[in-house]
């Protein structure tokens, strides 16, 4: 939830803006205070989970991008219109040692500090967060 008072970065995107979206959300970090070497791992989480929302999330395939911090912490949620059962939580198993696909929800978890996922008829909400 975004708490009250916060200044909240927003971009709508479609997979062709995949690239002004990591350029979008890089800009918003660093003003954050994301260190040069945590950008990297924030850009692998970020179009991880940006990606699927625009491949995976709806027919409309449009996405949207909303990024805040709180106190030291900068907090991404990526929203797009498609439901789906996640049974146990996503990407708590690393991928199998051949696995060619199935493996961004797991590196987003592996390099964010925190990863949430709601999904319902509102469709489905992953929010990071990032130590900055």
């Amino acid at each position: 939830m975004i708490p009250a008072g916060a200044t909240v970065a927003e971009l709508a995107f479609c997979l062709p803006d995949l690239p002004d979206v990591r350029d979008f959300a890089a800009t918003q970090a660093v003003r954050s205070g994301m260190s040069q070497e945590g950008l990297a791992d924030f850009l692998v989480a970020l179009n991880e989970v940006a990606t699927n929302a625009v491949t995976h999330g709806h027919t409309t395939a449009k996405a949207v991008l909303r990024m805040w911090t709180v106190g030291r912490t900068l907090v991404v949620e990526i929203h797009d219109e498609g439901r789906w059962d996640p049974g146990p939580a996503p990407g708590e198993t690393p991928p199998g040692p051949h696995a060619t696909s199935g493996m961004g929800l797991w590196v987003a978890r592996m390099v964010s500090s925190d990863i949430t996922f709601e999904t319902g008829a509102s469709g489905t909400f992953i929010t990071m967060s990032f130590k900055v």
